[in-house]
């Protein structure tokens, strides 16, 4: 797939790089000089130039591309300005914005993104929600759903999974054993060992206060 990313500030600059190591070719666009030449091995393509209408995109073939990440967010009119021309004038299939506030969200769906992120308001609520829960690990499915890693209780040594019923009684799932930084499938007839590392899906609040026993 072809990714163009518009602004190479923290965000645009990582989830650049980040597209290219996953093997998607990617075009990075920025006005800094010193940022595109930091990344210009890193991506498919880099470009310094400052994007201000149609034609400096098309000049560059962003409507060729699959989804176009409008990456700036400080610069609230440009941000705006750029998700239009993308949309109306250039017809990108899929165009995901960065905003800084909900005004700015608004008017970006408004004028044609397919999707709005925020991603230090996203980072903060995941860092947050981590920390409140007390577990290792955690991944943030839904807003009440998680997966995480934890070592079993000294209650669930010598059972087996099917003996703790966690579906049931906690409704949280056991998906697996962590040994060696690789994860096995587990059994329902699998005995459960002390320092086993758990991989266990559920809500919340289940995955907190199972671990508060551990």
């Amino acid at each position: 797939m072809k990714f163009c990313v518009i602004g190479l500030g923290r965000f645009g600059y990582q989830l650049s790089v980040s597209l290219a190591e996953q093997g998607m070719e990617v075009l990075a666009i920025d006005y800094n000089e010193s940022i595109v030449a930091s990344i210009r091995d890193k991506v498919t393509q880099a470009v310094c130039m400052k994007v201000e209408d149609e034609e400096s995109l098309r000049a560059i073939g962003v409507e060729d591309m699959d989804t176009v990440i409008v990456a700036m967010g400080e610069n609230f009119a440009q941000s705006i300005l750029i998700t239009a021309i993308l949309k109306k004038d250039l017809n990108v299939p899929k165009i995901i914005a960065r905003a800084v506030s909900k005004i700015h969200e608004n008017i970006l769906k408004l004028v044609g993104a397919s999707q709005i992120v925020f991603p230090e308001r996203d980072l903060g609520l995941k860092m947050a929600k981590t920390l409140s829960l007390s577990l290792s690990n955690l991944v943030q499915v839904t807003e009440n759903f998680a997966i995480t890693e934890l070592k079993a209780p000294k209650n669930f040594v010598d059972k087996t999974i099917s003996e703790l019923n966690l579906r049931k009684s906690r409704n949280i799932t056991c998906i697996g054993v962590k040994k060696d930084k690789k994860i096995t499938i587990i059994t329902p007839d699998y005995i459960i060992i002390e320092d086993d590392i758990l991989v266990l899906a559920g809500e919340n609040e289940g995955l907190a206060a199972l671990a508060e026993e551990a």
